[in-house]
């Protein structure tokens, strides 16, 4: 089966040890498949010699190229970036560190010509700590109860999309982590399938159990973005009137205010996670300038559009 022209883009942060055996998995698929095929790895302020690396990728294969960030700005920036340098009519996001193989790529791009905008790839043995694995497999059946867009892996950094659904896709902070409910929020069509998953063998994972409080309050901006963007009142405004008749209650009797005293607390939590949600939908509706900044690009994206 032929496939339109594919982008693939590599978030890197501090995977020198990885980026060889990466490079020669894509090009063994590239060779195999006869696909045409560019690579970006977009540098996110490595402190290691992974740009090092990256250069001498791209000196020596035309097919490969690079930026590097001026200092570290999360995944999100990452992929925006190499978005907007993509050139391909298909877009493949793989993370650096060989856990996700890139010969499930044409299972993708396979999936994506059968009439899917929006592909995530699904660990479905997934070889990673267990705390990691039961807290993923919550978090992704909450976020399919609360947006309906149910996945068994949201957050799988492998993925392919369609072009057409780029433009579409504004993200900042920690928002990469619901890109499908965002790709279908606008309407696109949005699938998984099992792809193989391996043991983290080089470098060291980048996340923490912080993650998963930052991921519920993007869960909240992310279901407001999307089924509450041109009716914000209607999410806020409901949390204000219980939060205002939880204070009434209180004020009007004195035994509530003696013994509910403690909803002081978390009533003022609502009142902050309101302006939050204000402050997030105005933030999403700004030009997003300045949310990374390339110092430097090599190979083909030396010529790419400024991002």
């Amino acid at each position: 089966m032929s496939f339109p022209s594919v982008t693939i883009i590599v978030p890197v942060y501090n995977e020198q040890l990885s980026l060889h055996d990466l490079a020669n998995e894509i090009r063994a698929v590239r060779d195999e498949h006869r696909l045409d095929v560019q690579v970006v790895f977009v540098d996110d302020g490595s402190t290691d010699e992974s740009w090092s690396v990256i250069r001498t990728l791209a000196q020596s294969d035309p097919t490969f190229g690079g930026l590097r960030f001026r200092r570290n700005a999360g995944k999100a920036a990452v992929l925006m970036a190499g978005f907007a340098a993509a050139r391909g009519e298909r877009i493949i996001t793989m993370d650096a560190d060989l856990q996700d193989p890139p010969s499930e790529v044409p299972r993708l791009l396979e999936t994506i010509e059968n009439g899917f905008d929006v592909v995530s790839g699904w660990k479905q043995h997934r070889l990673d700590p267990w705390h990691k694995v039961y807290t993923s497999r919550i978090f992704n059946r909450l976020i399919g109860w609360l947006t309906g867009v149910k996945l068994h892996d949201h957050v799988c950094g492998l993925k392919a999309y369609r072009r057409e659904v780029l433009p579409h896709l504004r993200i900042y902070g920690e928002l990469h982590r619901f890109l499908p409910v965002l790709a279908a929020g606008k309407g696109f069509r949005v699938t998984e399938i099992p792809t193989r998953h391996r043991p983290r063998t080089t470098g060291v994972g980048k996340y923490g159990f912080s993650r998963f409080t930052k991921g519920f309050l993007d869960l909240i901006t992310v279901l407001v973005l999307t089924r509450y963007r041109w009716r914000p009142q209607h999410l806020i405004g409901s949390i204000g009137i219980w939060a205002a008749l939880l204070g009434l209650l209180c004020a009007a009797c004195p035994f509530l205010s003696r013994h509910w005293g403690f909803l002081g607390a978390p009533l003022a939590g609502l009142t902050l996670v309101a302006i939050g949600l204000v402050a997030e939908i105005l933030i999403h509706e700004h030009p997003l300038e300045g949310l990374y900044d390339i110092a430097e690009r090599v190979g083909w994206c030396d010529q790419s559009p400024q991002g």
